[in-house]
């Protein structure tokens, strides 16, 4: 069953998109998903024994596993071959934080009613009502840009499956390419984003999973029939001018951990989160390293930041992962924005009607496409997201609230303290590398 997103007096960030269906009171406040895959976890959810083991595997699985599959190649690329190496660093301090995500809602009274079960929860009970509010902005900002990567996407990639195609328009005016594309993804989305029943939305989103599996694939089929598995081998093996575009399209491979508490809360027995955190993220690291490997030995340097847009037009495997590849998109936006159109509502005491809903909704979808054909270049804006947000997310504040709220040893506090401040240099000089990228390309 899906309920309303929120209450009438709470922040739409005070609670989940989809929440198992129990009393008001008992459901402590949640946050909005964190990365283009963390809504399909609450669709997962057991309403009444929980989640399984396995189920739980599949619902953190379909977490972490992202439409950042599609630029792995192109990361590896910027890094080099020994950037792998650190692939697995940035999976293995993901994994540790995710850890101490769930300390810290042990730490809360896990079981009582007002236990922590969302990711601002954690943040209030260690730094206070400015901690939740400190996530919520930035849950709000990676919500808005996953968005406009979305439609990044979708041009890119229907440019690719129906090259030259073009639109005439009175006056004079002809739209093509990834504009023309772009703007045909947002009419089909925009009736969407009116629904506040988003339950269909979310079982088809997640065919996230199918979608990465299509992808290796399809590489697999790419590298046999046409191009062969030799482009790389004269590549370099370390680029350090490359490394922050590197770490920071790692990062957004393994950022899931704003929806890891909603996991967390789902399972029967959430003593086994640790269990499933690592067999859902080794899984998932060995999918996206085929991928990245693959992808590079096919196409070398030349592999593009969606290694779709590498593919041959016309075959029929390209079709097959390029379709699979949309899907998840175009049922994933209107989640994504839901958590933004209702603050906007609250923020301007607006009355709940569908009227109101339609025209903030339409509002933000129309301010996402202009977004997307100004600044459409996807690696860059994933590299953005996944170094000023994701690293946000994933790595500094899983560290900091820990610090406040757990009893930590002198040697785990000083690794701890060390994970901080390299999460810090990659924020930094990914997100200063990043924009000057989309800078330089205007």
């Amino acid at each position: 069953m899906c309920e309303p997103l929120m209450a009438a007096e709470e922040s739409p960030l005070d609670e989940p998109l989809l929440v198992p269906d129990i009393d008001v009171e008992q459901r402590g406040s949640g946050g909005g998903a964190d990365d283009i895959a963390n809504m399909e976890a609450h669709l997962l959810l057991h309403h009444d024994t929980g989640a399984s083991f396995w189920r739980s595997c599949l619902n953190l699985s379909n977490v972490i596993s992202g439409v950042g599959v599609l630029s792995v190649p192109y990361a590896l690329a910027q890094g080099g071959w020994l950037s792998l190496a650190l692939f697995a660093v940035v999976g293995a301090v993901c994994y540790y934080t995710g850890e101490l995500i769930a300390r810290c809602m042990r730490a809360g009274g896990d079981g009582d009613a007002d236990a922590v079960r969302s990711y601002p929860d954690i943040g209030q009970l260690a730094f206070g009502r400015p901690g939740r509010k400190a996530i919520g902005a930035v849950m709000y900002a990676e919500l808005y840009l996953v968005a406009v990567s979305f439609l990044i996407l979708e041009g890119d990639n229907l440019d690719k499956l129906l090259p030259g195609t073009t639109v005439g328009l009175p006056g004079g005016y002809v739209l093509r390419g990834k504009q023309l594309f772009t703007l045909l993804a947002a009419v089909v989305i925009l009736p969407t984003t009116w629904l506040r029943d988003l339950c269909v939305l979310a079982y088809v989103s997640a065919v996230g999973l199918v979608a990465s599996v299509a992808l290796t694939a399809s590489l697999v089929w790419a590298g046999v029939a046409e191009h062969g598995f030799h482009a790389a081998k004269d590549a370099n093996v370390f680029s350090l001018a490359g490394l922050p575009t590197a770490l920071s399209l790692y990062f957004v491979c393994f950022a899931g951990h704003g929806v890891f508490p909603t996991v967390y809360t789902s399972m029967r027995n959430n003593n086994d989160f640790t269990k499933v955190l690592l067999a859902s993220s080794v899984l998932c690291s060995l999918n996206y390293a085929l991928t990245a490997v693959l992808g590079y030995m096919i196409y070398g340097d030349d592999v593009k930041s969606l290694v779709t847009l590498n593919l041959p037009s016309g075959k029929v495997y390209t079709r097959i992962a390029i379709l699979t590849t949309l899907i998840t998109p175009l049922a994933k936006y209107a989640l994504i924005i839901q958590p933004i159109t209702t603050g906007i509502e609250e923020k301007l005491s607006s009355s709940r009607g569908s009227l109101t809903r339609a025209a903030i909704s339409t509002a933000v979808l129309v301010s996402t496409v202009v977004a997307a054909c100004t600044v459409p270049f996807f690696g860059y804006l994933m590299s953005f997201i996944g170094s000023s947000l994701n690293v946000t997310v994933a790595v500094l504040f899983p560290c900091l609230s820990y610090l406040m709220i757990g009893e930590v040893r002198r040697a785990e506090a000083a690794g701890i303290v060390a994970i901080l401040v390299v999460g810090v240099c990659v924020a930094v000089l990914g997100t200063y590398t990043s924009l000057h990228q989309i800078v330089s390309t205007f």
